[in-house]
């Protein structure tokens, strides 16, 4: 497979968005491993239980409503989620305090299930993910969608970038990108389509010594 430039990717966003010093304001930077290391478990299981209810919803009447998810939920304290009893899940899920949604709710459990089970394995979740290699990030994806609950698709990425793991996206500007490009020529969600875009991701990384998010950016700036 040949693989466009991204120096030429890069420059097709620079002069779509006012010049390289503008798209460099743009552009987020992943942290570091220490970094995300720092970050305790709580936060991932707040991020992803913040992306599963922004699903379908308008992200902001989430965002208004979180404050009274971090009450309701302990601040998403992992020991404290694993051991609420049914009944008081389903009394959380009616709280008016949050989206009621009870099938939403219940991947709270789930999930603080799966990072709980990391923790035994791994120390903190936040060590499990900083040491996962960003060149078998789709890796990762398929263990979030396999042992968390709602964290496929773009949800369990779009987490992963939020907390500042180094991660492309497969945005709709990106994926018309690499179809256009005829480097996945099948569904999103498909291994094939994963491996193909891993590879090309993995080429550019190489190639420009850029993270995968900032190259994931440019691609999606380049477009029209």
């Amino acid at each position: 497979m040949k693989y466009e430039l991204f120096q030429s990717i890069y420059d097709r966003a620079a002069l779509r968005h006012g010049g390289k010093n503008h798209l460099e304001q743009m552009l987020s930077r992943p942290l570091s491993p220490s970094q995300l290391s720092e970050h305790s478990d709580d936060r991932w299981l707040a991020s992803f239980s913040q992306k599963v209810f922004q699903s379908g919803i308008n992200w902001q009447v989430v965002r208004n409503k979180w404050p009274g998810f971090e009450t309701v939920f302990f601040d998403f304290d992992i020991e404290k989620m694993l051991l609420i009893h049914n009944e008081m899940w389903e009394e959380k899920a009616k709280d008016i305090r949050i989206i009621r949604n009870f099938g939403k709710v219940m991947t709270i459990r789930e999930n603080a299930l799966m990072i709980s089970e990391c923790q035994s394995s791994h120390g903190s979740f936040s060590h499990f993910i900083a040491s996962w290699p960003n060149d078998d990030i789709i890796g990762l994806w398929a263990y979030l969608k396999k042992n968390g609950a709602r964290l496929g698709g773009n949800t369990g990425p779009y987490t992963l970038r939020a907390m500042g793991k180094d991660t492309f996206m497969l945005t709709k500007d990106v994926e018309g990108y690499l179809r256009l490009h005829d480097i996945i020529t099948t569904g999103r969600d498909t291994q094939s389509a994963w491996k193909a875009a891993q590879r090309a991701f993995n080429h550019w990384h190489q190639e420009s010594g850029r993270s995968y998010t900032e190259i994931s950016q440019c691609i999606a700036l380049s477009v029209n």
